[in-house]
């Protein structure tokens, strides 16, 4: 049950950004830059790292909404996250895909984590600064976003068809309509 009055109709963050629009507005505007905007990391990439930085959280509803937007953007679907969740090394994405969600981790445990090994294999792989960058911003952000979430004690849906719709929903309209 959330903390504070929400609308019980309306999961996780939908339901805080309704709740208080004058935050929702510069919020949607960063997600959606991060994981929308031009960008050498496509959206499905992106949305990756957000689902994997959010599975190591225990966000339930990040992990699983962002799975599905990573799922409906990425060429091999849900099966391509799922093995990102259960082992970075053995998931089937790029050397520098790996290198990047290492780096994600680590923003997840502390930034301070980040080491130069860290930096230094991703660079090996051609991560660009760009795409370092991007990729820490974006681990860090949803560290914000599923401390907000599970802070308040949002609603997460166990229906697998929800967070579906959700993804293709992302993926087709942005963030800018949460």
């Amino acid at each position: 049950m959330p903390h504070i009055a929400l609308d019980e109709n309306l999961p996780g963050i939908t339901a805080l950004f309704a709740f208080r629009p004058e935050t929702a507005a510069p919020l949607g505007q960063f997600a959606e830059v991060l994981l929308r905007g031009p960008s050498s990391l496509s959206v499905g990439e992106r949305e990756l790292i957000a689902a994997v930085v959010s599975r190591g959280n225990d966000c339930t509803f990040c992990s699983r909404s962002h799975a599905a937007a990573a799922a409906e953007a990425l060429e091999d679907g849900m099966p391509v996250v799922e093995a990102a969740w259960k082992d970075v090394d053995g998931a089937p994405v790029s050397a520098k895909m790996k290198a990047l969600l290492h780096v994600a981790l680590a923003v997840r445990e502390s930034g301070k984590s980040v080491g130069d090994e860290l930096i230094a294999a991703a660079r090996a792989e051609d991560a660009t600064d760009v795409e370092i960058h991007d990729t820490v911003l974006i681990a860090a952000a949803f560290c914000m976003f599923n401390r907000y979430v599970d802070g308040l004690a949002t609603i997460a849906p166990d229906d697998d068809e929800a967070y579906k719709a959700a993804g293709v929903r992302l993926i087709e309209s942005g963030y800018l309509r949460l």
